[in-house]
């Protein structure tokens, strides 16, 4: 099992470009240190549904209240204003930066874990012998014995067989080659509509990893847990 660089293909290069937008990481490090409640006023602010500042405010008020703590509410005024940049950029483009930014915070919180040089981007994942799946992994983190390969989505309707067979297929490989790997999805979604978009698929879903958005934090401490 090797890991390589994913193919420079028009795509990529399209994707490399948001991936290296200033607002991709700000975001990405705010939202790293984000307690539960700040990333689901993010996620429900990218949505792009209303970009009134005032309401949002409103409808959060243990995170703006005047009984807030200064610092923490600081902090939730600096997640708004990002995340109502994205929110007001047009549909196309926000559910790109979205993607972008839920593979940069994954980063984020494994390097804080696994070290920042073993922690990669767009890398696929070679066998002897088998096909090379074309599309990369979106994070990697490449030590020897402990590889890990995770595929990002920021909502539930992103999951779908064609990712579920790919995970299960490096997996699978992985094991042949009796090498140690855990392949997982990060979806920044809840958990509860995970479960249901999982249990509408007919691909396969034991040993994966699911971290949602309730268990993020969960990466910096250790690997994604495989579902039953």
């Amino acid at each position: 099992m090797r890991f390589q660089d994913a193919a420079p293909d028009a795509r990529a290069i399209v994707y490399a470009t948001i991936q290296a937008d200033p607002s991709v990481a700000r975001t990405a490090a705010l939202l790293a240190d984000a307690t539960y409640e700040q990333r689901l006023l993010a996620r429900a602010v990218m949505n792009g549904e209303a970009t009134d500042a005032a309401a949002w405010r409103t409808m959060f008020p243990s995170l703006f209240g005047l009984a807030v703590d200064p610092e923490a509410r600081d902090r939730s005024e600096a997640i708004l204003a990002v995340s109502l940049e994205v929110a007001d950029r047009g549909e196309q483009v926000r559910s790109q930066f979205r993607g972008a930014i839920v593979e940069s915070l994954t980063a984020l919180l494994l390097e804080r874990r696994a070290g920042a040089a073993s922690v990669r981007r767009e890398r696929r994942l070679l066998f002897d012998g088998v096909r090379a799946e074309i599309h990369p992994y979106d994070v990697t983190v490449e030590r020897p014995g402990r590889a890990e390969a995770y595929d990002c989505k920021w909502g539930a309707r992103g999951i779908g067989p064609d990712v579920l067979h790919q995970l299960d297929d490096a997996r699978t490989h992985a094991a042949d080659e009796d090498e140690p790997l855990v392949v997982a999805l990060v979806v920044f979604d809840a958990r509860l509509s995970c479960d249901v978009r999982l249990d509408r698929q007919t691909a396969p879903t034991g040993g994966i990893g699911l971290v949602t958005i309730e268990t993020l934090d969960d990466l910096a401490a250790r690997p994604a847990l495989p579902l039953p």
